[in-house]
């Protein structure tokens, strides 16, 4: 699986913005101006921003996440993008990454009993 590092996601931002204006692009992906200007600037976003940004550009989180689609996905890839930021405890970082990776396997789990 292709990973991404984090800091891609404002590149990602920009390609597909393109020459619109940061206003026009924010309200299309469902974000304030500011936000989506502070994370195509390099800033990490809180997660319900990082996940409307990943809809909007039409890209799987698990990309920047370091998430594996195997039966058993690494939470240590995971966790290592989390203690990038400095304010994030590495016990944060962990909790953080087994929240992403229990929600993963809930919609997984989701997605299943609907298909039967």
């Amino acid at each position: 699986m292709e990973t991404l590092p984090i800091q891609d996601l404002g590149r990602l931002i920009a390609k597909k913005r393109g020459n619109r204006g940061i206003r026009s692009a924010a309200a299309e992906a469902g974000v304030s101006s500011a936000t989506l200007s502070r994370v195509e600037n390099g800033n990490v976003p809180d997660l319900a921003t990082f996940a409307k940004i990943c809809r909007w550009l039409g890209v799987d989180p698990a990309i920047f996440l370091g998430i594996e689609t195997s039966e058993e996905p690494s939470k240590k890839a995971a966790v290592v993008h989390f203690r990038k930021k400095k304010t994030f405890s590495p016990e944060t970082a962990e909790s953080l990454a087994e929240l992403i990776l229990a929600a993963q396997r809930a919609k997984e789990a989701r997605l299943a009993l609907q298909q039967q």
